[in-house]
């Protein structure tokens, strides 16, 4: 495996609305007693919750949305080399912790208990092993460290130092090895390290680098390990390591960057399939012999992005193809490739093939049901569901099918408007004019896909809000001169976008223009103090999560692992002219023009996005007068993992939307 009704249009009782109506105005009344004499911001703890600025959330409001927050998944971990079954992730309390399944639709034994969430793990491939490898951090911080779970016995080992970012588990096939990443050396580099299941720190380090690297899949003899090098979405290297010599080849050197997503080994050990945009828009699976130093194209064809691979060890090759963001999944063998019919329409997460090559595990999710575990026969093709993860005992037949719209944005293509990719959930029920909610992704280089998500449903179900989510320049599966085109200078370009939505929005008739919100996390969260900085006189409000406040001080404050990486795509913040221009568009030096309210999200452990972002952001927002809620986990880092906190966070999310979009 690689790699509350805004619209007035109750859909309660008109008497549970009313008394939802009577508790928002109650609640605004106690706010304002409340406030402190000496900022005007009511300020209050609860538990490692700071709160400020937001009024307790009515019973009705938590009540409803209940039933959605307790929507779970399921995300493959891998069969376990006795091929007893598969491993997954899932949450039954209060984290995200590991389990394990025995078969299809089968009780889901639970095997680990932290308080803290395991963020993903590896199953040991080796014939009879029962054997996991997992990363668990502290408080959101992101220093995974790496530990062995040994399921015959029972017992924990930690493998890392304790200390440092680990991550990029890889298993050997014969389970006595196992390699990853870590940064144990300096804080910075991304060294590799190989050892054996069970051994304490120190590991053997098997290539000293700078950057960012990482191990992907160890050779079929286990003797060779296929490395790869992230320098930026549209550069990346591919190399193969003798862990034991040290000796490391580049894969297919060429003299322009190159983009791969993924590889993987050839069952022969000969060559790897890879998916590369070299010479092409798109990336394209390939074959790349390694002896001849050659490649011949598999999916050329095909004119979006090949995405993951996963070979069995008879070597038929599975691989997924991202279109217009909905995946397809594609079978090839002796040279004969074919679409897999039937599944699901939706987004392919990860793929593992059993120890027989006979079965494909498969993550699916669509934009009506959560992400479930499924098993392809690859010899018949006939698709076997393993998980039914629940959505709160709600009636999926009610939730909505989001469409794919593209509306036109303020540059040309070939002489024609470019056109921007946008998911649209439409409110069932009524005719409108629906208040709307625009959800930017993050990255910058994401891309919204039709995945399943509770709050949208919510928005559109509940709250009877419209839902759009755009795929604006700069994001992925578009071709990689799309990608590029909000580099550097361009910036500003992707929330000229979001401008061409409103613009779009206003010549619906069905949406209200005149009451849109905009919510985003992460770079999304950039996007929405940006878009609010510029239409402010167009949006009702905004909601950034764990968003930059200020390029300059991002960049200085994020962690040292991280830095180049983030100037790679945003710009070097050490250039004079650079750095001038990314003060003059970040949102601490213009925010003055935000006149609408604002709710900002943070972890205090991000390393990421620092707290000081949101915090920076606030004084310049309050200084200049705006409505701002605030909410600080201290038990959290870029975004919030535990479910009470989350659970709170959506629930004021949903209050606020609930006061700022009404009529």
């Amino acid at each position: 495996m690689r790699y509350v009704c805004i619209t007035g249009r109750w859909t309660m009782s008109k008497r549970a609305g009313a008394a939802v109506l009577a508790a928002l105005l109650l609640t605004a009344a106690q706010t304002s007693a409340a406030d402190s004499p000496d900022s005007g911001v009511e300020r209050r703890e609860v538990g490692n919750l700071v709160i400020e600025g937001i009024p307790e959330v009515p019973d009705q409001v938590k009540a409803r949305l209940l039933q959605y927050q307790n929507t779970r998944y399921a995300s493959l971990y891998g069969w376990l080399g006795d091929d007893s079954g598969l491993v997954m992730g899932s949450r039954f309390g209060e984290t995200n912790q590991i389990h394990y399944l025995t078969q299809p639709n089968g009780a889901r034994h639970q095997l680990t208990f932290f308080a803290e969430p395991v963020r993903y793990a590896a199953a040991s491939p080796a014939p009879g092993r029962r054997e996991l490898v997992y990363a668990r951090d502290v408080g959101g911080s992101e220093y995974y460290q790496l530990f062995h779970f040994d399921l015959a016995t029972g017992r924990h080992a930690l493998l890392t130092d304790g200390a440092s970012r680990n991550g990029s588990p890889v298993w050997s096939r014969g389970g006595d090895r196992l390699a990853f990443y870590s940064t144990a050396r300096n804080g910075r580099d991304w060294d590799l390290y190989v050892t054996r299941p069970g051994r304490e720190w120190p590991a053997e380090l098997a290539l000293e680098v700078e950057g960012a690297w990482y191990p992907m899949e160890w050779s079929p003899d286990d003797r060779r390990l296929l490395v790869g090098r992230y320098v930026s979405i549209s550069e990346s290297y591919l190399y193969v390591l003798d862990p034991d010599t040290g000796e490391l080849v580049q894969v297919n050197p060429t003299p322009e960057p190159v983009s791969y997503r993924s590889a993987a080994w050839s069952a022969d050990g000969r060559g790897l399939y890879l998916a590369s945009d070299e010479g092409a828009e798109f990336r394209t699976l390939r074959y790349y012999d390694l002896a001849e130093g050659e490649q011949r194209e598999l999916s050329a064809d095909i004119p979006w992005d090949a995405g993951g691979v996963d070979v069995s060890p008879q070597g038929t090759v599975a691989f997924t193809t991202n279109e217009d963001g909905r995946s397809r999944l594609y079978l090839l063998r002796d040279g004969v490739r074919r679409a897999v019919a039937d599944l699901p329409l939706g987004v392919i997460g990860g793929m593992d093939f059993d120890g027989a090559g006979e079965r494909l595990a498969v993550e699916i999710e669509t934009p009506t049901s959560p992400r479930d575990l499924y098993s392809l026969e690859v010899g018949t093709g006939e698709l076997t569901r393993w998980t039914w993860s629940e959505v709160g005992g709600l009636d999926t037949d009610s939730f909505v099918t989001p469409a794919l719209v593209h509306y036109p944005t303020f540059d040309e293509v070939k002489g024609a408007p470019r056109q921007i990719a946008c998911y649209y959930w439409k409110p069932r029920e009524g005719e409108g004019p629906f208040p709307v909610v625009i959800r930017i992704h993050g990255g910058p280089e994401s891309q919204y896909k039709p995945y399943f998500s509770w709050l949208n449903q919510y928005l559109a179900n509940e709250m009877g809000a419209a839902v759009l989510a755009p795929n604006v320049r700069g994001s992925s599966g578009y071709g990689k001169t799309y990608v590029k085109l909000d580099n550097g200078y361009r910036r500003e370009d992707s929330v000229r976008d979001i401008g061409a939505l409103l613009d779009w929005v206003s010549e619906q008739p069905e949406l209200d223009a005149g009451r849109v919100a905009v919510r985003g996390g992460s770079y999304g969260g950039y996007m929405v103090l940006a878009a609010m900085t510029h239409y402010s006189d167009r949006l009702r409000c905004g909601i950034s999560s764990v968003g930059i406040s200020n390029f300059v001080t991002f960049l200085t404050n994020t962690k040292e692992y991280r830095r180049d990486l983030r100037r790679a795509e945003y710009g070097d913040e050490r250039d004079p002219e650079m750095r001038a221009f990314l003060e003059s568009i970040s949102p601490t030096n213009n925010a003055h023009r935000i006149t609408r309210p604002m709710f900002v999200i943070q972890g205090l452990n991000d390393p990421r996005v620092p707290a000081t972002e949101a915090e920076q952001m606030l004084t310049a927002m309050r200084g200049s007068g705006a409505e701002v809620w605030y909410l600080l986990a201290r038990d959290e880092g870029h975004g919030f993992a535990k479910k009470a906190n989350r659970d709170y966070q959506t629930s004021a999310e949903a209050l606020f939307l609930e006061r700022h979009l009404s009529r």
